[in-house]
């Protein structure tokens, strides 16, 4: 008998999802309302149907963090990337320091160039309008396509984060990325209201994430986006954004991941005297993504819950993101990266064997242009993941 097959549960709604069922919102609320304070069955079903459809197989993906530039016309309630021009986190990488950073990226034997920027930040500063001027670009976003260009040539991969794209933009960053990457973060427009989290965040509006993530679809370039879980919504607007993220998916098909991202309290921000949310209703958080959407790829930041591995496994995982040898996590500097090696050491000890990937998923790997395609492949495993000889 197949692993699902051998579980029969209490809760009916669970066992629907065990037949290959669909589950609804209404479903999925009453499954939490149910199982919210003893989630064993749960995150048993969960697990299961990681197993069915992503075996026992953990990814994660080796990478160079590449701040481009972390000035930003946002202001959210939770950041300490955004800089100021007088403050010594501000970066304004060079194509000097985009070249340098590429090639030692290259001799530790990483894939990825994670690109990260501010949200339109020569929309906000002067400074900013200066810096690009001076590298010879009139946005962020060109200058952005010609960073790729340079981590290409030195063999990376080039996965963007730069904030609301407009679908020309993608076009253009497809030329150059494999994927692409936007975190929706929360459906709720509540989270928008004044004294919320995402009031001087105008780019934050679900409604401008959800469109930037259609657009994603439309273009056919693999997308990376997630939830930031604990910053003032409710379980049901957290179920209301899995479902909003499971629709579009339906629709294009190009969501390749889904990373849920535990907030973490920061100093200097207005929201420093929020706890983080309690490790078990993230931990349900996880397993109900993964019965809302069973075929995902369902990520958390190993840096973010570094002593839980195989709490989180058990919940339905199957992807650790992109883990950096060389650079720091800019966007939560006081968690560093782990080592590779004990995290292959504790996902081993969870019964799974760890792969690296390609800043996209094999199963993407159509989506992706021809030419980009092409430069994959010398390192490239029959599985579409990243030769073990070439990682280690």
């Amino acid at each position: 008998m197949s692993v699902l097959s051998d579980l029969i549960l209490a809760c009916e709604p669970l066992n629907h999802v065990l037949e290959g069922k669909e589950i609804s919102f209404s479903q999925t609320c009453e499954i939490f309302e149910r199982l919210k304070d003893n989630p064993a069955e749960l995150y048993k079903t969960a697990g299961a149907l990681r197993t069915k459809h992503c075996g026992n197989t953990v990814t994660f993906s080796k990478k160079a963090f590449f701040n481009l530039v972390n000035l930003c016309r946002d202001v959210c309630s939770y950041c300490t990337y955004k800089a100021e021009p007088e403050e010594k986190k501000l970066s304004l990488m060079s194509r000097k320091n985009v070249r340098e950073l590429s090639e030692l990226a290259r001799k530790y034997h990483c894939t990825e160039a994670l690109f990260v920027t501010g949200e339109r930040p020569e929309e906000g500063y002067s400074e900013a309008r200066e810096w690009l001027k001076e590298n010879g670009f009139s946005s962020t976003v060109e200058y952005l396509i010609h960073a790729s260009e340079i981590a290409l040539d030195s063999g990376l991969f080039p996965h963007t984060n730069a904030g609301n794209l407009t679908k020309p933009e993608i076009e253009e960053i497809k030329k150059t990325n494999v994927s692409i990457g936007l975190m929706l973060e929360n459906s709720s427009e509540r989270l928008s209201e004044k004294k919320m989290p995402h009031h001087l965040a105008p780019s934050k509006n679900p409604k401008a994430r959800l469109k930037v993530l259609e657009n994603a679809g439309i273009v056919r370039i693999p997308t990376t986006t997630g939830l930031l879980i604990g910053i003032g919504e409710t379980p049901y607007e957290l179920i209301d954004s899995l479902f909003a993220i499971k629709q579009l998916n339906e629709r294009y098909g190009h969501i390749q991941e889904v990373i849920l991202q535990n907030f973490h309290p920061k100093q200097d921000t207005a929201m420093r005297n929020r706890s983080s949310p309690d490790e078990g209703f993230f931990k349900t958080t996880v397993a109900l993504a993964r019965i809302i959407m069973p075929k995902m790829n369902i990520q958390i930041p190993p840096n973010l819950s570094p002593n839980s591995y195989q709490y989180f496994l058990e919940a339905g995982i199957n992807d650790w993101g992109g883990i950096s040898p060389l650079t720091q996590d800019y966007v939560n500097p006081e968690f560093d990266w782990p080592q590779i090696d004990f995290v292959e050491k504790h996902t081993n000890t969870s019964g799974f064997s760890l792969k690296a990937r390609f800043p996209v998923y094999p199963e993407m790997m159509n989506m992706v242009n021809s030419n980009l395609h092409d430069k994959m492949m010398p390192i490239m495993d029959k599985a579409g993941h990243v030769l073990e000889e070439y990682w280690r």
